[in-house]
C-alpha cells in the first residue's frame, strides 16, 4: 500500500523534509502538489549538497528539490524496466504514475532486486585505511568499562568495534589499525581468535592516554596518504567513497563527518531584556544544528601538527590547523545515519537501530 510518509508538498521547509527523511523508511521523498501530483524528489544528499551552500534549513523546499526525476508511466510498468531506471539513474527509488502524473505507487531496489540491497550497491568502494581509536578508558560506560575495555562490549554477537571493522569491511576496507591502551590486552586477545580476512596492527599509547588524536602521531611512516578515523563507539551508514572523494576535492586537511540532529526544548523559552523585561515567549522551540560524529578523514599531512607523546585531542588538531590556514570540512549526514553507542541510554536503543543498518 502507498504509504503518504513518503510525501511532501513544496511549501514545506527543508528542515521539513530532513525530519521527515528522518522517520521513513526510504531515502527519498516525492515531491507533490495538492492531488499527489509528482514534481519532482528531494533524498538528503540533494539537502546536503544545499547545507554545504551555507544555506538555511527554514528555506523553502522548492529551492532544493530535483525537478527533473525520473518515472514510470503506469501502463508502461515492468519489473525489467524498474529496473533499468533504479540502475542507470543510480536512484534509490522510481515513481510510478497515471496519466495525470498523480503517484499510485513506487518501486525499490529491494522490490526489484531479490536477494540484492541498494545500500550495500551503492555504499561505494574505498581503499583507504582505517584508523579505530580504542585507548579511551569508557567512563560513560562505567560500570561495564571496569571490567571490559569499552570496544569489547557487545552489540548483539559480536563486541563494537567488530561491528564498526564489518561496517567498513563491506567497503572494501582491508587495512586496519587500532590504538590501545587500558585494557588492550584483552582487545588485541578477543582479535587473535577470530577469523579474519583483513589486516590489523596495533599502536600501543605507552607514555600515558594520549586524548583522542595523540595516537595518531605514530602513523606518520605507516600512512602513505588519506585515511579514516573512527571512535570505537559510533557508527556513521554514509557512501564512504563519496565522503572519501569530497576530501579530495575540497583539498581539505581534514573532514569532519557530522549529523544534523532536531532538539525540541519541552518548555516555553523566555527572552528578556535589562530588569527582566520579557520581550517574548518561544513555546517549545525546537533547534536544528550539526553534531560531531566521532568519524573523521584526514589527510597525511595533518600528522605532522600532531606534538610527539602530547595529550592531544581531535578538537586541538582542529583548531591547530584552522589556525594555520587548513582547510577543515565537514560532510553532514541525516540523523537516522548514526549511532552513538558510547552511553547507556543510546546503547539500549543500538541494538534494534542497528537492524536498520543491515
Amino acid at each position: 500500500m502507498l504509504t503518504k510518509d513518503i510525501f511532501i508538498h513544496e511549501t514545506a521547509s527543508v528542515k521539513d523534509a530532513l525530519k521527515k527523511l528522518d522517520k521513513t523508511a526510504e531515502k527519498v521523498l516525492l515531491v507533490v502538489d495538492q492531488d499527489n501530483g509528482l514534481l519532482g524528489t528531494v533524498t538528503d544528499g540533494d539537502i546536503r549538497r544545499y547545507i554545504l551552500k551555507g544555506k538555511s534549513l527554514e528555506g523553502p523546499l522548492r529551492d532544493v528539490y530535483n525537478r527533473h526525476s525520473v518515472s514510470i508511466k503506469k501502463d508502461d510498468y515492468t519489473i525489467e524496466l524498474a529496473r533499468e531506471a533504479l540502475l542507470k539513474n543510480k536512484i534509490e527509488l522510481v515513481p510510478v504514475i497515471d496519466g495525470g502524473k498523480k503517484v499510485i505507487d513506487f518501486a525499490t531496489w529491494n522490490q526489484v532486486f531479490s536477494g540484492n540491497t541498494l545500500n550495500d550497491s551503492a555504499a561505494g568502494k574505498i581503499d583507504v585505511p582505517v584508523v579505530i581509536m580504542a585507548g579511551g578508558r569508557g567512563f560513560r560506560m562505567e560500570p561495564f568499562t571496569k571490567i571490559l575495555p569499552k570496544p569489547l562490549i557487545p552489540i548483539g554477537d559480536k563486541p563494537i568495534i567488530e561491528v564498526i571493522i564489518d561496517g567498513f569491511r563491506k567497503r572494501g576496507v582491508k587495512e586496519y589499525y587500532v590504538t590501545l591502551n587500558e585494557k588492550g590486552e584483552m582487545i588485541e586477545a578477543y582479535f587473535s581468535h577470530v577469523e579474519k580476512d583483513y589486516d590489523i596492527k596495533y599502536i600501543w599509547e605507552k607514555d600515558g592516554f594520549l586524548g583522542t588524536a595523540g595516537s595518531l602521531k605514530f602513523l606518520k611512516n605507516q600512512i602513505s596518504d588519506i585515511f579514516i578515523v573512527s571512535n570505537c563507539d559510533v557508527i556513521v551508514k554514509a557512501n564512504f567513497e563519496e565522503v572519501v572523494n569530497f576530501h579530495k576535492d575540497e583539498n581539505a586537511s581534514l573532514t569532519v563527518l557530522s549529523c544534523i540532529q532536531h532538539h525540541q526544548i519541552p518548555y516555553g523559552v523566555i527572552k528578556f531584556k535589562e530588569k527582566g523585561e520579557v520581550i517574548e515567549i518561544v513555546e517549545k522551540p525546537e533547534y536544528t544544528f550539526a553534531v560531531n560524529t566521532g568519524i573523521y578523514i584526514l589527510s597525511k599531512s595533518s600528522l605532522g601538527y600532531i606534538p610527539d607523546k602530547t595529550y592531544f585531542d581531535m578538537t586541538d588538531l582542529i583548531k591547530t590547523l584552522i589556525k594555520d590556514g587548513k582547510r577543515v570540512v565537514t560532510y553532514p549526514v541525516n540523523g537516522k545515519d548514526y549511532i552513538d553507542i558510547g552511553q547507556w541510554e543510546e546503547y539500549k536503543k543500538s541494538v534494534e537501530k542497528l537492524q536498520f543498518f543491515k
